[in-house]
């Protein structure tokens, strides 16, 4: 989901089992999709209406060999885009900064400009980060708890680990004249306008609080060690750590700095909490939830009577991981999987765990996760009425053979 929305209401999708606009059955061939520039193998990605979904087992070989290592390539990230990805010029791009949180308070027309050749000349940062759309895993909620909700129904492959590179949103602010009065930040992309039901929300833009800003945002203009693609931002996208991916904001063209907080429908509208133990008006998405997700395709066919590792990945939005837990008998035993090195913050942990079933038949494997600021993984997750943050732990089903 990077810089995107599924908003109230939403025809996008569905997680009460319709395939519409979904190609998770095949492997073959190629998924078209008008709005994305990168070709998406089937092999890759499933079709999620607009979008493309990474597909966890592609990132195994046949022979359960590493084919993806902590970083997702490029080509195999997962793309999520509220209209269709703009083609811009490196060179005539310009990122504008205004507002009443710099020094002059200088309008649009008299914004502080910089070039990406302004933004390489700065000191660069290099951060490992995970993108995740906030309606990742949605799926399960009516899959697995029975609750019907709207929006793209993604399973757990609206996620993607990478390198960027590029200057701390931090320096840019200062550069730019930034005052102690500053509140919050509005970042707006150069996609095209968002329209849903009749409505022209405009571009997608999503407000940034001054400390989040501050802290560890970046605006980056390389992703694993090369310059940006347009389907991932190009030519500058903003990375939050942490955060859910709609406050990455990709295609970045100005940033409003302000001395009030400031509002967008992906603030206000979308992108918010609703329903049981939320207030009437909502609550504002931020930070992402614990998650863990096997690479291994649902209803994979295993040999009964041999050893076999099983793999996975699990993630946290506050905290590194701390442990992972991994089910083979539908969750009435708990082992603990090994971890693959020590898990970084902001980043997921990758870990792997033998199993040896012995008799054939239908099994539901599990993951468990826990991160060092405590929080595990539910058996169920709290409902909301736009089906975000799915962190419960998911059954996996294989067939032993």
């Amino acid at each position: 989901m990077p810089g995107s929305v599924d908003p109230p209401g939403s025809t996008e999708g569905s997680t009460e089992g319709s395939t519409e606009g979904s190609t998770e059955g095949s492997t073959e061939g190629s998924i078209e999709l008008p709005g994305i520039v990168k070709p998406l193998p089937a092999r890759w990605f499933v079709r999620r209406d607009t979008n493309a979904e990474m597909r966890w087992d592609a990132l195994r070989d046949a022979d359960g060999g590493a084919v993806v290592g902590r970083h997702v390539p490029v080509e195999r990230f997962f793309v999520r885009n509220h209209t269709s990805t703009p083609l811009i010029d490196p060179a005539a791009w310009r990122l504008r900064l205004f507002g009443s949180g710099l020094h002059g308070a200088p309008g649009p027309e008299r914004a502080v400009e910089f070039a990406l050749a302004d933004l390489r000349a700065m000191p660069a940062t290099r951060t490992d980060a995970l993108i995740e759309c906030a309606g990742n895993g949605r799926s399960y909620f009516h899959r697995q708890q029975g609750q019907r909700v709207p929006g793209t129904p993604w399973t757990l492959g609206s996620i993607g680990s990478a390198a960027w590179r590029g200057v701390r949103l931090a320096e840019v602010l200062r550069a730019a004249g930034l005052t102690d009065c500053a509140v919050d930040v509005l970042p707006v992309g150069l996609d095209p306008d968002y329209v849903v039901d009749g409505t022209n929300h405009g571009p997608v833009r999503r407000p940034l609080p001054i400390a989040k800003a501050l802290d560890d945002a970046l605006l980056a203009y390389e992703m694993n060690g090369a310059p940006l693609t347009p389907d991932h931002g190009a030519p500058v996208r903003l990375v939050v750590p942490g955060w859910v991916g709609i406050a990455s904001i990709k295609w970045v063209g100005s940033i409003e700095v302000a001395d009030h907080p400031l509002r967008s429908p992906w603030n206000t509208v979308f992108y918010r909490m609703f329903g049981p133990g939320h207030p009437p008006g909502g609550v504002a998405l931020t930070t992402q939830v614990v998650k863990s997700a096997f690479e291994l395709a649902e209803g994979a066919r295993l040999a009964a009577g041999r050893e076999h590792r099983l793999y996975g990945r699990s993630w946290s939005g506050t905290a590194p991981v701390l442990l992972v837990e991994v089910s083979t008998d539908d969750g009435r035993s708990w082992r603990p999987a090994e971890l693959d090195g020590e898990p970084p913050a902001g980043d997921w942990a990758r870990w792997s765990i033998g199993w040896r079933p012995e008799r054939p038949g239908r099994y539901e494997l599990r993951a468990r996760a826990t991160d060092r600021g405590g929080a595990t993984q539910p058996e169920r997750a709290a409902l909301n009425r736009e089906g975000y943050l799915f962190g419960a732990v998911v059954a996996h089903p294989v067939t032993v053979v």
